[in-house]
């Protein structure tokens, strides 16, 4: 099996091959994000956890936390407290760091943990974050059903993930500007190109926004609602338990 197939199949292949593939580009990880984004992916963690109805003395989970920046998102927002939990386990090394420096390390803990079998009770949550993880999942029907396990009833998940234009033309840039030029400067970035050829690719197999709602829906998720983001290239999807 190559990578490639790896990273677009399910399953444990799957979760081994996100593992080690963030963890590869954890050193890299936050300057990319906004440079390839040109910053507009912090103003979607902005928009995502704006979406969030929690007070300061909420439990949220954070989950699929990378280096924490929607974790630190949500203390800046609501003043609550967040668990930031992430499969890899360097990623999680420069959270450490970022937390550090922002003195929020007693306002967020992290967690090493697999977001289809987390190590917490049924009910220990308040609400659920997640931003631009749950396409990365071994089984996303799995990681959805965990999410709704570990909220209490009343909780919310506020789930941000990236989409494909709804606009034709758009799209057509867009795409040529994900499968060409984004992976080449990941590449010289990152001195990893698979990483950043790799999201394209997942982004184009991840389920379109009316049949990711139905999943869920079926998860026993309600009142799911979603938000377009630049034309659909991002969506806030919200469910409450």
């Amino acid at each position: 099996m190559t990578k490639r197939e790896m990273f677009l199949g399910r399953g444990k292949e799957r979760k081994d091959y996100v593992r080690f593939m963030f963890n590869s580009i954890a050193h890299r990880y936050d300057f990319l994000n906004h440079f390839l984004s040109a910053g507009v992916d912090i103003y979607w963690r902005k928009k995502a956890i704006a979406k969030l109805n929690v007070d300061e003395n909420a439990l949220v989970l954070d989950l699929a936390s990378g280096t924490a920046d929607l974790a630190i998102e949500t203390v800046r927002q609501k003043q609550c407290k967040v668990i930031a939990t992430d499969i890899a386990q360097r990623m999680l090394v420069f959270a450490k760091d970022k937390l550090r420096k922002k003195n929020l390390e007693n306002n967020i803990g992290l967690v090493n943990g697999d977001g289809e079998n987390l190590p917490f009770k049924e009910n220990d949550f308040d609400a659920l974050t997640i931003a631009f993880g749950i396409r990365n999942m071994g089984s996303i029907p799995a990681a959805l059903a965990e999410m709704f396990r570990i909220l209490n009833a009343g909780g919310q998940a506020v789930i941000l993930e990236f989409s494909l234009p709804v606009n034709s033309l758009f799209r057509t840039a867009y795409m040529f500007y994900f499968k060409n030029i984004l992976p080449l400067i990941g590449k010289l970035v990152s001195k990893d190109r698979q990483a950043y050829s790799y999201l394209p690719a997942s982004v184009e197999k991840f389920p379109e926004i009316g049949e990711f709602s139905n999943w869920m829906s079926e998860a026993g998720f309600r009142n799911i609602k979603y938000w377009k983001l630049l034309n659909g290239v991002a969506v806030i999807y919200k469910g409450i338990k």
